[in-house]
């Protein structure tokens, strides 16, 4: 009835009823932390869905008896410019476990410009104070870029007096190589070259790994091959899933899937106007599977599973479900986040492994305009 006489007084005063809509909330985090500092590291270790399946499998789920609280802050003065502060330690009162936090202040040559950026990390680990810098021109498809241990405990390995590299981008090819600034003989220290076509990727990386390889590039455990297959993600709001396998270092290889969809339900929702009929909601699916091809048993650390299927149901702008399955271990996550000013996100978590409930607190305050 309701209906209809919202009918018959939309004819009397003769105007026409809004046309139905359907929202599309904001994602939780997006874009990752990792993605603003990409033009920083190889192209290799960002394609092939590692982000986005870090994200799923990661994100939320800490290890039993830690919690995690980062603080964000942006002056509405100078958008360029921004301060991320992270703590980790234990949960409860143990003493075993350290204390670790960071800050890091971060500038950026335009606020929609994450490409060209120089940011300085602070932190009570070992690297006490690192700077990196990333300038990349894009007209011509190049970038340079370095990272700089300025305070460190312990220089070791060529890495701890820092990293400086170059690289090439396009649409359809990424190419670079990382190097240390002081005169050695292991040159190069990386070179990747990732390339697209249709909708296969496909990629090789040189990167030793582990102290007792010889850097060499004629070892091919220090070598990388992937290969994917999938639809190009051009946002948040586009469906997008992608298939890959890998093969690391001459001894392991893994296989992964990774799906992004977009959906729409009906809901009724009293907070909004007659017109709203639905809403819009992210599902996050993955499987990742690591196997030795060698011969050797294949060793994780505690909370990492060689098998591991994982989902997550971004219900609101508001809510947010994840859920992983592994062969170590499992976990489930309830995430709740304001969009006020500022925000703060907090989540509880649970691990079924030990079944010991995880707290992981995070808090973003940005002012904005």
């Amino acid at each position: 009835m309701g209906i209809i006489f919202s009918m018959i007084g939309d004819w009397i005063t003769g105007e026409e009823p809004p046309p139905p809509v359907v929202l599309v909330p904001p994602l939780f985090d997006f874009p990752p932390l990792a993605a603003r500092s990409r033009m920083a590291e190889s192209s290799y270790d960002f394609l092939f869905s590692k982000v986005s399946r870090a994200c799923l499998f990661g994100d939320y789920f800490q290890e039993s008896g830690k919690m995690m609280a980062r603080i964000s802050l942006r002056p509405p003065d100078d958008p360029r410019v921004d301060f991320t502060a992270t703590l980790r330690g234990p949960f409860g009162r143990s003493t075993d476990m350290p204390v670790k936090a960071d800050g890091v202040f971060r500038w950026q040559r335009h606020p929609q410009d994450p490409h060209n950026f120089v940011d300085l990390k602070v932190s009570n680990s070992d690297n006490a104070l690192q700077l990196r810098s990333c300038a990349f021109y894009r007209d011509y498809g190049v970038g340079v870029f370095a990272v700089l241990p300025v305070l460190i405990k312990k220089r070791i390995t060529l890495e701890d007096y820092g990293i400086m590299g170059v690289r090439y981008g396009s649409k359809h090819l990424s190419v670079g190589t990382t190097f240390t600034p002081i005169p050695s003989t292991e040159f190069p220290t990386s070179m990747w070259m990732v390339g697209r076509m249709g909708q296969i990727t496909s990629g090789v990386q040189y990167k030793p790994v582990g102290k007792e390889q010889v850097e060499s590039i004629r070892d091919l455990r220090n070598w990388s091959f992937a290969i994917d297959y999938g639809t190009w993600k051009k946002g948040p709001l586009n469906p997008s899933f992608n298939f890959s396998m890998e093969y690391c270092n001459n001894k392991e290889l893994i296989a992964s899937f990774y799906q992004h969809l977009v959906v729409q339900r009906r809901v009724k929702n009293p907070f909004e106007g007659d017109s709203v009929v639905g809403i819009t909601n992210f599902i996050d699916l993955g499987f990742e599977i690591h196997s030795r091809i060698n011969g050797e048993e294949l060793h994780v650390t505690q909370g990492e599973s060689n098998i591991q299927v994982a989902a997550s149901w971004q219900a609101n702008k508001n809510i947010l479900l994840k859920a992983k399955l592994g062969s170590a271990s499992s976990a489930a996550a309830l995430t709740f986040k304001s969009w006020w000013q500022p925000s703060v996100a907090f989540s509880f978590a649970c691990e079924f492994y030990e079944v010991i409930p995880i707290i992981l607190a995070e808090i973003a305050i940005n002012f904005k305009y």
